[in-house]
């Protein structure tokens, strides 16, 4: 027979008063006296009440969780940055409440308002990409937000946690054109919904401008390792000899298809990925990255959450982090 769970009733008939008084001494509310105050905590401990964490964010306005949305659950990438915000939310008793919003976007409004609605205390964005939709919805929610590997739009109302995007795509270019490549592309998803994209385009062609080039491109709709392998015609088409891509599964599929189609890496073609997984590791040739501390990421973007879900003082709410530009075969 299975136990019959011990309630807040069952705490305020014993201890002989009303179940808000129980409420307030579980809460840690001053406002009750003192010899009330170890009755009450008295019979909690003698019937081993827990108190109901839901109902006590009811109480108090605050349930102590925050809601972490990620694009895709298998991806490396996320997993690293995710076990920064584990930690950190950790140490401040903080839970996760964990949800995916898919690649393709399809539903990330509805993703994010189910996470309201069980009435979280913040939100980490780790998505790359999000709907307007989905803008709209955390934009109107009113609690503290941080995107975390991803910079803001919104910088006034949402925190954000990142590499200096622009600096790297910068510093990559500059490696390619110094080992005299001249046709560059910047793969992304889309452009349109992708968070960082008002950087690293005119990043892109900016440097593109002020060194003359004019065969550049910008293919937008590529993601996956399938994507990337079947991109290399149109590379080659464009005449492409340097690629920039932010995903390192992207660049192991630009790699295969290039090198099953004839092509040398990286005298022909050039690769730098920003992924930060261990795939870099694990493609031949091994790639030239972007790489970046994804689990200060992910602990800096948590850390910032918890300042602003209690209301402390933050001076930056868009921090930029160091990254390091990691040599490997895909570069010359």
């Amino acid at each position: 027979m299975q136990k019959q769970e011990v309630t807040i009733y069952d705490v305020a008939r014993e201890a002989k008063v009303s179940m808000a008084t129980v409420s307030r001494v579980v809460n840690g509310n001053n406002n009750v006296r003192k010899e009330t105050r170890d009755r009450v905590l008295k019979v909690i401990e003698r019937l081993h009440y827990q108190p109901n964490a839901v109902a006590q964010g009811l109480a108090s306005k605050k349930t102590t969780t925050v809601g972490l949305i990620v694009p895709d659950f298998s991806n490396l990438h996320f997993a690293e940055l995710s076990q920064g915000i584990n930690d950190i939310a950790t140490l401040y008793k903080y839970n996760i409440l964990l949800s995916s919003v898919g690649n393709t976007l399809v539903g990330d409004d509805h993703v994010i308002q189910n996470l309201l609605n069980k009435q979280v205390d913040g939100i980490i964005y780790m998505a790359d990409q999000i709907s307007e939709k989905g803008k709209e919805t955390l934009l109107r929610s009113k609690i503290p937000v941080v995107l975390a590997g991803t910079l803001s739009e919104n910088k006034e109302t949402f925190g954000s946690v990142a590499i200096d995007y622009k600096k790297a795509v910068e510093e990559s270019l500059e490696i390619f054109y110094q080992n005299g490549k001249r046709n560059f592309a910047l793969v992304l998803n889309n452009p349109e919904t992708y968070l960082s994209s008002k950087e690293l385009i005119p990043a892109f062609n900016q440097f593109a401008q002020e060194h003359k080039l004019s065969n550049n491109h910008v293919y937008s709709d590529i993601s996956t390792y399938e994507d990337g392998y079947n991109l290399v015609d149109q590379l080659r088409q464009d005449k492409i000899d340097a690629v920039i891509t932010l995903k390192d599964m992207t660049a192991g599929g630009i790699i295969n298809g290039a090198l099953e189609k004839g092509m040398t890496i990286p005298k022909q073609l050039e690769i730098i990925s920003a992924g930060s997984t261990n795939v870099a590791k694990l493609v031949n040739p091994q790639l030239t990255v972007v790489q970046q501390p994804l689990y200060d990421i992910g602990a800096m973007a948590m850390r910032m959450l918890t300042k602003l879900m209690n209301n402390e003082t933050v001076e930056d709410k868009n921090i930029k982090v160091p990254y390091l530009l990691l040599r490997g075969k895909t570069t010359l």
